[in-house]
């Protein structure tokens, strides 16, 4: 597959998963529960999941990048591949009203259905930008920290994308 194709099929399948649709995902559509395990085993905690939409959850991931990140209160994060919200509004919460939190996707039913959980849950201090990790929609030196739930992967040009994404 080329670049492009690779691309229009993740968008596709992403989208699909954000519009509940089951032809994309086995277990997205499934019992809240089996989605809650499959984001548990990623390494998010009960207490974390209750704190945010549990529309943001779709139990995607490959661990808590939030977790992982030292994020701290007044800053603004960077979330890369950022799907319905859950890492987003996880460091929203970290960083606080002072702070803000900055989603990328590039999957426009994905940015609509975050923009929807950040309104549901009353999040002030999140914003959703459609676009690729290869050209990203962000004003250089604005960001503090940069988490990814392992999008990297979902990229055909990874060494481009590791370019933009870490500077070097």
């Amino acid at each position: 597959m080329q670049e492009k194709e690779i691309k229009e099929f993740v968008k596709n399948r992403y989208s699909k998963i954000a519009k509940n649709e089951n032809s994309s995902c086995s277990y997205c559509n499934s019992s809240s529960d089996l989605i809650t395990k499959q984001a548990q085993a990623a390494g998010y905690s009960t207490k974390e999941l209750k704190s945010i939409p549990e529309e943001a959850v779709f139990g995607l991931g490959c661990e808590n990048s939030t977790a992982l990140a030292d994020i701290q209160a007044g800053e603004t994060v960077l979330d890369l591949g950022s799907g319905g919200g859950i890492d987003v509004f996880l460091a929203a919460n970290k960083v606080g009203v002072n702070g803000r939190v900055i989603g990328v996707d590039m999957t426009p039913d994905m940015i609509e259905t975050a923009v929807k959980n950040a309104q549901n849950g009353g999040y002030t201090n999140v914003e959703f930008k459609l676009g690729e990790i290869e050209n990203l929609p962000i004003e250089e030196n604005s960001i503090d920290v940069i988490i990814s739930n392992c999008v990297i992967n979902l990229t055909p040009d990874k060494n481009n994308a590791i370019e933009k994404f870490f500077g070097f």
